[in-house]
């Protein structure tokens, strides 16, 4: 039984065209997406503003929408203090690098936020290539670099599937249309744009999509703050509820979020993200110069955290509707995925349009998030795998486009098929996303940071470290967890199971057609979580009671440590780093340890006379 009106699916289907046209758009305009810069890079001539919105939205997008509002309903507020671990990073870069990298605009074109802008996507900037792992062949060798980019596509490919999947349940909940529909029409439409439009029509749908997201998840606020009666009333509501914690300090990291765990773990998940990972590099990429690609990154914290909030705010919405009816006790909704949607039908279906712009607004998040990893993908194919066949390598330049876009048309395929394993994962889809960067984002930002902070690091110790950082990490992340403990709910205003916090409302029980099998599969979630007891699920191993923000940390300090001792055994015939490899402060620190070294090998990466100009550079980043 479909739930939309006919300005529902206008809005919806105006989102879907438009995102489509501004790929037919790229396609046939400017260069026409005949060259490999403009296709991946954009010819390297967006603004800082296009910039800061695709950041925010290739991974911020739906998992932000649907799993933080119902962590808030579920968990409480306590998640809200993630953003703390964004803010961190932020006045260390603004005071201690980001006065100074303006000067490395003649050697770049890449950075990345904060304190992950000005350590890491400087060494990005100095090169000159499509993936970001030619840094790693650089630092250590081609294992290396085939290694951790295999290890990044592992990652993007699962990643797509949790991203396509998340509106799909959204729809299916809120218009009763097959949840594998869904999935095939935001996945083509994804796939049509990005092949087509390449990098150009990936930033301008993201301004696009992000702008959608914020009016999605304002309407929800609106909405639950005319129908409660403000916002002051709803915080009422949830403090009442015990859904209002920002201080639990406790040190015991199984407990699933604390001060510690937020503000700690967080910070590695988010260099994770925005510091070493392809998607975000190739946006960094396509800003001309490396100022204009700070000053994206400075724009686009506190867009981020505003859209972590005001979700966070939406959850809470939520929570106050439905404090004396939880729609889960009454069987309503079997995921927490699908609380948003369900509040959506039950407070605006009678507003026309504003149905649509929501699911609207859900598929933007997801949109976005598969474009960029398309893309990023593509990239890598080519110019890690592909690039590296004898075969291919002496092939001229202008067969690796073709190639390029065929590759981008197969991972949107792809995702197609990774959604359906993803919908039998039975995690929901904020705690699997975050446990798939957390299991391998957390290796690959360790090997970065061996190449880039260490000069004794070498080949075999990277390659250790990152195999044996792999291996715990997985099998933490996907081992059993005991149950998640849940915050109480009761059932005590409800009537007739319609009656909500003292409004009626309709009761239709029909609304998820053609999707039954796939949210009883997944409802697993909900049933194994249990209210909040002293029970700490001690039976399980410990390692596995771990919280998940844990998890990105723990295989970044395996494989720093196992990386250094590896190095450290056997013989050390490996020449020394050169500066430009290195990150400003160990280079600066490096040069006044060190006598002055005039060999090829410093000359190597910057010309003749940039070695000079780099000592002169890594003096002033310190003044």
């Amino acid at each position: 039984m479909s739930l939309f009106t006919a300005a529902d699916y206008v809005v919806c289907g105006m989102m879907l065209s438009i995102s489509a046209l501004i790929g037919v758009y790229f396609a046939c305009t400017g260069g026409r997406q005949r060259s490999q810069a403009e296709y991946l890079l954009a010819d390297r001539s967006m603004g800082a503003l296009p910039v800061s919105f695709s950041l925010l939205a290739s991974f911020m997008s739906a998992i932000t929408l649907l799993g933080v509002s119902a962590e808030n309903y579920t968990y409480g507020t306590q998640f809200v203090l993630i953003n703390v671990s964004y803010v961190i990073a932020t006045p260390i870069a603004a005071h201690c690098y980001l006065p100074v990298f303006y000067r490395l605009s003649e050697y770049s074109v890449y950075q990345v936020s904060s304190t992950t802008a000005h350590c890491y996507l400087l060494v990005f900037y100095r090169l000159s290539e499509y993936s970001v792992y030619q840094y790693l062949e650089y630092r250590f060798g081609t294992l290396t670099r085939m290694l951790c980019s295999l290890a990044f596509s592992l990652q993007m490919i699962l990643y797509m599937g949790v991203v396509l999947y998340a509106p799909a349940i959204a729809l299916s909940t809120v218009t009763g249309i097959s949840l594998w529909l869904s999935v095939l029409l935001v996945g083509l439409v994804c796939t049509f744009y990005s092949t087509l439009g390449g990098m150009k029509a990936v930033l301008v749908t993201d301004v696009f999509q992000t702008l959608l997201m914020f009016a999605a998840i304002f309407a929800v606020i609106a909405v639950g703050c005319v129908t409660m009666g403000g916002p002051a009333e709803i915080w009422r509501v949830a403090e009442e509820g015990g859904r209002i914690e920002f201080f639990n300090i406790s040190p015991d990291p199984t407990e699933r979020h604390t001060v510690w765990s937020l503000g700690l773990g967080g910070v590695f998940i988010y260099l994770s993200l925005y510091a070493v990972n392809q998607a975000q590099v190739q946006r960094l990429l396509s800003v001309g110069s490396l100022r204009r690609a700070q000053l994206a990154l400075w724009i686009q914290c506190p867009i981020l955290t505003c859209l972590s909030l005001s979700t966070s705010f939406a959850g809470l919405v939520v929570y106050a509707h439905y404090h004396g009816c939880d729609p889960f006790a009454t069987g309503k909704v079997k995921l927490p995925d699908q609380l948003l949607p369900r509040f959506v039908m039950d407070t605006m279906r009678d507003i026309p349009g504003l149905p649509g712009l929501f699911v609207a607004g859900i598929f933007s998040g997801s949109l976005s998030t598969v474009s960029s990893a398309v893309n990023s993908l593509a990239a890598v194919t080519v110019h890690d795998y592909v690039r590296l066949f004898p075969c291919w390598s002496q092939q001229p330049a202008e067969w690796e486009l073709p190639l390029t876009k065929l590759l981008s048309l197969g991972y949107g395929l792809l995702c197609l098929a990774v959604s359906y394993v993803v919908s039998k994962v039975g995690a929901s889809v904020l705690t699997a996303s975050l446990t798939i960067f957390g299991a391998v984002g957390g290796p690959l930002l360790g090997v970065f940071t061996l190449g880039m902070f260490s000069t004794g690091a070498n080949q075999r110790g990277a390659v250790a470290g990152l195999l044996v950082g792999l291996a715990i990490n997985l099998w933490i992340g996907f081992a059993p967890k005991p149950p998640a403990a849940t915050l109480p709910v009761t059932t005590d205003l409800c009537r007739n199971d319609t009656h909500v916090a003292g409004v009626v409302l309709p009761a239709y029980d029909d609304v998820i057609d053609g999707s039954s099998d796939v949210i009883n599969a997944t409802a697993a979630l909900v049933e194994g979580a249990s209210p909040l007891t002293d029970d700490s699920g001690s039976e399980y191993f410990y390692l596995y009671r771990l919280s998940y923000m844990w998890i990105s940390m723990v295989g970044f300090l395996v494989t720093c440590l196992v990386g250094l001792l590896v190095s450290l055994i056997g013989p050390r015939r490996s020449p020394p780093t050169p500066p430009g490899l290195l990150s400003p402060p160990v280079a600066w620190l490096r040069g006044r340890m060190e006598p002055q070294d005039s060999s090829p090998s410093r000359m190597k990466l910057n010309g003749s006379n940039v070695g000079t100009e780099m000592d002169q550079f890594e003096a002033k980043t310190w003044l």
